[in-house]
């Protein structure tokens, strides 16, 4: 790994008297995919958000590239689990694509062959002038990530992306994301339910629990996942260290519930 790109200090989020994530610190270097996993209602879309700079923290600090991040940035993109509703239904695939780069205000004239290298990238090129409503999920969720390529962000945020779609849809997607991270360089905080996923994906994988409050942090485990890549569903997945972690990470999350 290289440089440290994001760094979240002491991070605490309040709704009101309610502490919905206690103080909470870690790090990810560049080029580094990170999966955040935990009960429901633990705080895993908060961290996420306030990450990114949409929601803003109670107390500590979220620093990209050392300096303060308190709003959203065109080099952080943002990949959301509803991508029915991420997405404009009357604008054609390539017509969602190029909402990143009017936001960026790129010229006109460069907009198709950037959007002919985004979506050749998630394997659309051939459905540019479909609408989302002729696309299947799988389709669909792709449009919105070629839409975050397409800003050329430094940062991937993508909260449960895959959580909707079916098993056989969801595990494509999950060799096509390790791929685009691996050629491209992207470094991606991961929120999942899916703890076989978090695994597959993750270099590490961050452990919150729910309930936090004195003495009870919400980040409770810090997980280096040493799976050699590129991984395969397979060959993976049978792992032993993959079997390891899976039995830690399912312990944890049934200590969790009690």
């Amino acid at each position: 790994m290289s440089a440290e790109l994001l760094s979240v200090e002491g991070v605490r989020i309040c709704y009101g008297a309610r502490e919905v994530l206690s103080p909470t610190s870690f790090e990810v270097a560049r080029g580094e995919f990170v999966c955040i996993v935990g009960p429901s209602g633990c705080g895993k879309t908060t961290l996420l958000r306030a990450a990114s700079g949409l929601v803003r923290a109670t107390a500590g600090e979220v620093r990209r590239n050392g300096r303060p991040m308190t709003e959203p940035s065109r080099e952080v993109a943002f990949v959301f689990q509803d991508y029915g509703r991420a997405l404009l239904p009357w604008r054609t695939v390539a017509g969602n694509v190029a909402l990143a780069l009017e936001a960026a205000g790129v010229p006109k004239h460069q907009h198709a062959p950037r959007i002919a290298e985004v979506l050749a990238k998630v394997g659309l090129a051939a459905h540019a002038q479909k609408f989302p409503v002729q696309l299947s999920g799988g389709m669909q969720q792709r449009t919105q990530i070629a839409r975050c390529l397409a800003q050329q962000p430094e940062l991937m945020m993508m909260d449960e992306p895959f959580g909707a779609l079916d098993a056989l849809t969801r595990q494509s997607l999950q060799d096509e994301l390790a791929r685009l991270v691996r050629e491209d360089g992207l470094t991606v905080l991961f929120v999942t339910h899916d703890l076989e996923e978090a695994i597959y994906l993750g270099d590490r994988v961050i452990a919150l629990q729910a309930d936090p409050g004195p003495g009870r942090p919400s980040l409770a485990r810090m997980i280096e996942v040493n799976i050699p890549r590129p991984r395969d569903q397979l060959t993976a997945k049978e792992h032993p260290e993959f079997l390891r972690l899976r039995r830690e990470l399912f312990a944890f999350i049934e200590q969790s519930h009690d």
